[in-house]
C-alpha cells in the first residue's frame, strides 16, 4: 500500500515527466495526423502507427479517411512505456 507521501512523489514525477514530454513536442501542434506521428516515432512503420491507432494504445478520432491524434495522447503513449 502506498503511504501518502510516496503517493505525492509518484505524482510529482508523473507531472514533470509530462512536462518534459510537452516541452519534446512544443513544435508540434495539438491535433497531429499519421505523417506527424510518423516524424515523431521514426523508428516506427506506418502500418505499426495504424495498428497502435486501431488498438486504442494511442487515442486518436477518425473523420473519414484521416486520424487525428491529440498530441496528449502521444504523451500518454510515450509514458505508458
Amino acid at each position: 500500500m502506498l503511504r501518502k507521501m510516496e503517493v505525492v512523489t509518484l505524482c510529482e514525477n508523473e507531472k514533470d515527466e509530462i512536462k518534459y514530454y510537452e516541452m519534446l513536442l512544443k513544435d508540434y501542434p495539438d491535433i497531429i495526423k499519421v505523417n506527424t506521428l510518423r516524424e515523431i516515432l521514426p523508428k516506427t512503420g506506418k502500418n505499426k502507427i495504424y495498428k497502435l491507432l486501431q488498438d486504442k494504445k494511442i487515442h486518436s478520432r477518425r473523420i473519414g479517411r484521416d486520424y487525428y491524434i491529440p498530441k496528449i495522447s502521444v504523451i500518454k503513449y510515450f509514458m505508458e512505456k
